[in-house]
């Protein structure tokens, strides 16, 4: 009896993290796009120091990680184990593995923001929404993700929702834009859906091969070494097109002041971390089919906030598109709930689904 309450414990536990994750997933797949957004209209050009602006900011994971720490220092002699207050989890096979996502990552970020600068964002929405296709193909291959009705039809609708965009791109290509360049900005656009469509399996698959001793405190110094060699990556190729020497210029350039330059590019640094984190606490809490569905649902969202913040049109394939995400979102949720459903009711030696990894913070 004792134990059935534990786990019904750990599994309310494991659904509030997980929503909490999904929150400040929301927030940094909607805020990052419209500030890099807001970065490149008002006269922002440095490809390189917006893509390491991405993950820039992970000085701001010192904290999280700090008060994990110290909650476990507080902890100590309740029964955790004498491991629970080492500084490092990390084990140097992950550490390896974090350190080659990171590159990826880095890649990836120069790909996205190289995209952002050439494209207009319904295309650019439309293309990156691939991504969904791209992770569940590699989920499959790497991680073994197994597809119920659902899910496919979660995916089907918001590739459709996706497809839909393409109805009205025309009216929103660039000025004095050459085909070059908008063929560049696709081909790389779609190399970043591509690419983050591998990374977020390969995640998943490195919290596989930690277990079972990952905890969501080894996830975020995993997020750390990610983001710092993603930003050791972009921090080369500033120096190789000297951007540092070109920022304080830029900045005194820039259409809204210097001061709100620094503003945007501090804040764009920031809320980036909450995508990030989001993200694999996601992958951690869920999978990361689920985090692809999650960052596809709020594309049409993205455009919606960039309707009133950079007074973009709202057309009738918006609309159509935004419907369609949220019901195949609505789907895929749906098809969880019958599935948890279903093993609430499947005798507890017989259910994997109450032994979820470790929510030990």
């Amino acid at each position: 009896m004792v134990k059935k309450e534990d786990a019904k414990i750990k599994k309310a536990l494991k659904r509030s993290l997980l929503l909490l994750n999904c929150a400040m997933l929301g927030i940094g797949n909607c805020g990052g796009p419209l500030l890099l957004r807001l970065y490149f209209v008002r006269g922002g050009k440095r490809i390189w120091f917006s893509s390491w602006l991405e993950t820039g900011g992970w000085p701001v994971l010192l904290f999280p990680l700090a008060a994990s720490y110290l909650y476990r220092r507080r902890s100590k002699g309740r029964g955790d184990s004498p491991d629970a207050t080492r500084l490092f989890f990390m084990k140097p096979f992950i550490f390896i593995a974090c350190a080659v996502i990171g590159v990826l990552t880095g890649l990836d970020d120069y790909f996205y923001s190289y995209g952002v600068s050439c494209l207009p964002v319904s295309t650019a929405s439309l293309i990156i929404a691939t991504q969904l296709a791209f992770t569940a193909f590699f989920a499959f291959l790497l991680v073994r993700q197994r597809f119920t009705p659902y899910s496919i039809n979660s995916i089907a609708l918001l590739t459709v929702a996706a497809v839909v965009l393409a109805l009205h791109t025309s009216g929103d290509r660039p000025a004095n834009e050459s085909n070059k360049q908008y063929l560049i900005g696709f081909l790389m656009t779609i190399s970043a859906a591509a690419l983050y469509g591998l990374v977020l399996p390969m995640v998943e698959l490195t919290y596989k091969k930690a277990r079972p001793t990952i905890t969501f405190s080894l996830v975020m110094e995993m997020q750390l070494v990610i983001s710092i060699f993603a930003t050791l990556f972009c921090t080369i190729g500033m120096l190789v097109t000297k951007d540092f020497e070109v920022i304080p210029r830029e900045a005194r350039e820039y259409e809204l002041g210097e001061a709100k330059y620094y503003l945007v590019v501090v804040f764009s640094a920031i809320i980036w971390q909450f995508f990030f984190l989001g993200a694999i606490g996601v992958i951690f809490y869920g999978s990361s089919l689920l985090a692809a569905i999650i960052i596809t649902t709020l594309l049409p969202i993205t455009e919606v906030l960039a309707v009133f913040f950079f007074q973009e049109s709202f057309k009738a394939e918006k609309g159509i598109s935004l419907a369609l995400s949220l019901w195949g979102f609505a789907s895929y949720f749906y098809g969880e709930l019958k599935a948890n459903k279903k093993s609430n009711q499947t005798p507890e030696s017989e259910n994997p689904r109450l032994h979820p990894p470790s929510s030990q913070v």
